[in-house]
């Protein structure tokens, strides 16, 4: 057939995404909707959001802004079939750089924040004839990376909650996996650049720290993350899918030849 083909395995499905107003999140959510579903997008911030988005303000620390922002989605559309608790913050140093305060924060934001919006929208997604759980983890799971201590063991956390989750809720026939990026070329990223002594430096590094020589782009996590949601891809659950240049797995002897 000529022309463009346009992919619609989500028609008729709703899909909440966490922290979905800018970076990975905003790209997933765009992404789920041009292939046919609804979309709302839970953020702190959840204005002028591009096409049909649907905003919900929502403070993944908070259990009550998380359970009303859920309500008030399932009351809007009906439903959830789709959770993609994308939504964290970073942290920086070794093991003694933060102190108990931020350690708590963070993990708080990072992997109860996960947490909360799934069992806020566990009743809906059990109903769901295509109900799918992503989480973005991060290579920090399962690479050491230096001075990245907290930032680390919160993604390894959501990891070990992914492989959990995936097996408690097989009877449920809710999918839960998790996308694990290397260093992506997002606005977080770039405001951590822009406290480096060397930005442009420090960008070099990173990039050259991933095999394939580049940044990750917030499109290719979002098309791992939309491929994992995608009832297309209704046998993959507790899976963990590298989105990371080949960082995980490849050992090239030196720079890569371009």
């Amino acid at each position: 057939m000529d022309g463009e083909c346009f992919v619609t395995d989500f028609e008729g499905l709703v899909a909440v995404v966490t922290g979905g107003a800018s970076g990975i999140g905003l790209a997933t959510a765009e992404l789920l909707a041009s292939r046919g579903a609804t979309v709302a997008v839970l953020d702190l911030k959840p204005d002028n959001l591009p096409g049909k988005l649907a905003g919900f303000r929502a403070d993944v620390s908070s259990n009550d802004e998380v359970v009303a922002a859920i309500d008030a989605v399932v009351e809007r559309f009906g439903r959830i079939d789709i959770v993609v608790n994308n939504a964290g913050i970073g942290a920086q140093g070794d093991v003694s750089a933060n102190d108990d305060d931020e350690w708590h924060r963070v993990l708080d934001i990072n992997v109860v924040g996960m947490a909360r919006v799934s069992r806020a929208a566990l009743p809906h997604l059990r109903k769901s004839p295509s109900a799918a759980i992503i989480n973005t983890c991060s290579i920090a799971a399962w690479a050491g990376l230096q001075a990245r201590a907290l930032y680390s063991a919160s993604k390894g956390a959501v990891l070990s909650l992914t492989l959990a989750m995936a097996t408690d809720h097989l009877a449920d026939h809710i999918r839960v996996n998790c996308v694990c990026p290397g260093t992506a070329d997002t606005p977080w990223v770039g405001r951590l650049l822009d406290t480096a002594p060397d930005p442009e430096a420090e960008r070099v590094a990173l990039a050259a720290r991933q095999p394939m020589g580049r940044l990750v782009s917030a499109d290719e996590v979002a098309n791992a993350i939309v491929y994992l949601a995608s009832p297309l891809s209704a046998s993959t659950t507790g899976t963990a899918l590298a989105v990371d240049g080949g960082m995980y797995g490849l050992r090239p002897r030196g720079p890569v030849q371009k």
